[in-house]
């Protein structure tokens, strides 16, 4: 396997937003500490690589280390934990088509990216 580094170009400040309300719905459900395979920071970037990029979900489990299912139920809490935020949107998440996303990138402020390594 070759280990790279990749560059996820959405606000940091997003990602540590998600990893919030991840804790807040662990708490919720009363998940005990240290019974979840990624942190909630982890799952964020796992959940926001979905949104942006449409990495495949068996691709982000391998790079996590965690097995297909549990990557499915992760991606399905961000999406429910986010649907909670705006619920007249529920049902509609989905990843971004490929050519909106080079449209939208020449209106799209410059954010503060961060850099995240993947082992696989």
């Amino acid at each position: 396997m070759i280990t790279y580094r990749a560059t996820l170009d959405v606000a940091d400040e997003l990602a540590h937003y998600l990893s919030r309300l991840l804790v807040q719905e662990r708490r919720r459900r009363a998940t005990p500490l240290g019974r979840r395979a990624l942190s909630t920071f982890q799952q964020a970037v796992l959940g926001l690589r979905w949104f942006r990029d449409r990495t495949a979900i068996p691709g982000l489990a391998r790079d996590n280390n965690i097995s297909r299912a549990t990557g499915y139920r992760y991606i399905d809490e961000v999406i429910e934990v986010l649907a909670v935020q705006a619920p007249d949107l529920r049902g509609r998440a989905r990843p971004p088509l490929r050519s909106r996303r080079h449209s939208a990138q020449e209106r799209r402020p410059r954010w503060r990216t961060m850099t995240v390594q993947f082992r696989g």
